[in-house]
């Protein structure tokens, strides 16, 4: 089920109002049929992934702390195995195949998908809408035990609401179990201050979606559909309004999610910390998708360089490619993550030579300060390029035609107002996430008099109105 959807309106007061009606000792149940019921609405068959993954941890998970030594490592690789398992038959057992049908055709051996695979396809297998994320989620509950930081969760019901807790299920934030399950479990009453910050912040998140990223999204798909024969001037756009794009589109879930988790009274921590004002590529990956940052940190980097003792450098190329790979089964994506090591590099090997001629030459913080943000955003925005295009192939002639001006012309969607009109509304995007950060944005209205925020209720409502985009967009992190 999708948040910009017509039944996701429908659903979400039942979900509210029996929440609040029920006991507290059934409202684990409500929230779980209510949980599931969102999963199988968009994939009715896949869910019995779900209730897999959920089942084989719960077990693991139990049997762990009085397990030997040996039989509790069994139990963690049992999980690893099915967890990991699962994701790859599902998202990149069809890219694994290929690439090395590819690689043996470069050496001259052909190996024909019809003789070896009869009449099976690899590529018609269904992506589960948001196995990364509850995969990951699930993962780190097992690893957590097994490290001795948390003690399983024996209610079973309650710990597959955790790994399928609706507001965050699809596409996060990644949730850890010492966080969320303690929340699931206490009992709520109703507080209206939460439940009116909640509602702001799932309507600054629907503005941001309906409003901004899918307009950001026509442009950005005018300009990537057929670069040959587009002009320069618009192929940068292009890729600007893109980077925006999933900027607010990915925001814009997130920020529907702890909305909507708030009025139920679960707070969710924060995905996003104002990363287009990032003044370093490190500072940036400190502040875009934090729970994923958080979690390759602890239950990746931090093992290959502690307990494997591999490089903090080799590390780091491990943690991105399987960033890269997270995303999407593609060498797109994988080249896109890379290319952010190679500027993490620069920053790191060049920090004392830049310090050294930043204060010889006595610049400036603020002027530093800009000219970081400028150099490190509009090179990550080009690494975008990568993730948006379906081949790299592709990629490089986009990024090739780019810089071959010839034209000023950037009306490719046949509409001026349209283009100015989203520059306009980045303008004010990033402003209000200047002063207000990405999960403050309700304190632009609580606390504000009446007469002021109904003005802006009714100003908000207005502007869905009139400039929402008339179509029902999937969230571009749902495909991951």
């Amino acid at each position: 089920m999708l948040f910009n959807s017509f039944e996701f309106l429908l659903f979400f007061p039942i979900i509210i109002i029996g929440f609040y009606t029920i006991p507290h000792k059934y409202r684990w149940l409500w929230l779980l049929l209510g949980s599931y019921y969102f999963y199988m609405a968009q994939e009715f068959e896949l869910v019995i992934l779900l209730f897999i993954s959920t089942a084989v941890d719960y077990f693991c998970g139990l049997k762990m702390p009085t397990a030997s030594k040996k039989a509790k490592k069994a139990y963690l690789l049992l999980s690893i195995f099915v967890n990991l398992g699962i994701l790859f038959s599902f998202k990149y057992l069809s890219f694994f195949t290929s690439s090395i049908q590819g690689l043996l055709g470069f050496f001259g051996i052909i190996i024909s998908n019809t003789e070896n695979l009869g009449s099976y396809n690899f590529n018609q297998i269904l992506i589960p809408v948001g196995i990364s994320f509850y995969t990951f989620q699930t993962l780190s509950y097992t690893i957590d035990i097994y490290r001795g930081k948390i003690e399983p969760e024996k209610h079973f019901g309650v710990f597959a609401l955790y790994v399928s807790f609706f507001p965050q299920l699809v596409a996060g934030p990644i949730e850890r179990a010492s966080r969320l399950i303690p929340q699931l479990k206490k009992k709520v009453d109703i507080n209206l201050s939460n439940i009116k910050e909640g509602l702001i912040m799932m309507a600054w998140g629907f503005f941001l979606k309906v409003v901004v990223a899918d307009r950001l999204g026509i442009y950005a798909d005018a300009a990537f559909e057929n670069p040959e024969s587009t002009h320069a001037l618009s192929l940068i756009l292009g890729f600007i309004f893109f980077s925006f794009q999933i900027y607010y589109d990915f925001s814009a879930y997130v920020s529907i999610a702890i909305g909507a988790a708030k009025t139920l009274g679960v707070n969710l921590m924060a995905n996003f910390n104002r990363p287009v004002f990032s003044t370093s590529a490190a500072q940036f990956w400190q502040r875009w998708h934090i729970s994923l940052a958080n979690w390759l940190r602890d239950y990746l980097y931090s093992p290959l360089t502690r307990k494997l003792k591999i490089s903090r450098l080799a590390a780091v190329f491990i943690v991105f490619f399987v960033n890269g790979l997270w995303h999407g089964a593609n060498w797109t994506f994988i080249i896109w993550s890379l290319l952010n090591v190679i500027i993490l590099i620069a920053e790191i090997g060049t920090n004392k030579v830049r310090g050294k001629i930043i204060k010889k030459l006595n610049i400036p913080k603020k002027i530093v300060s800009f000219l970081g943000c400028f150099i490190v955003i509009g090179y990550l925005f080009h690494t975008l390029i990568f993730f948006r295009s379906p081949s790299v192939t592709h990629a490089l002639t986009y990024i090739e035609h780019m810089y071959k001006f010839g034209s000023l012309h950037i009306n490719i969607i046949g509409n001026y107002f349209e283009v100015f009109l989203s520059i306009l509304l980045i303008f004010i995007v990033q402003t209000i996430h200047y002063y207000k950060g990405n999960a403050k944005v309700y304190e632009l209205v609580v606390n504000r008099p009446k007469y002021l925020r109904y003005s802006m209720y009714l100003v908000y409502i207005l502007i869905i109105v009139l400039f929402a985009v008339n179509r029902q967009n999937s969230f571009i992190y749902f495909q991951f």
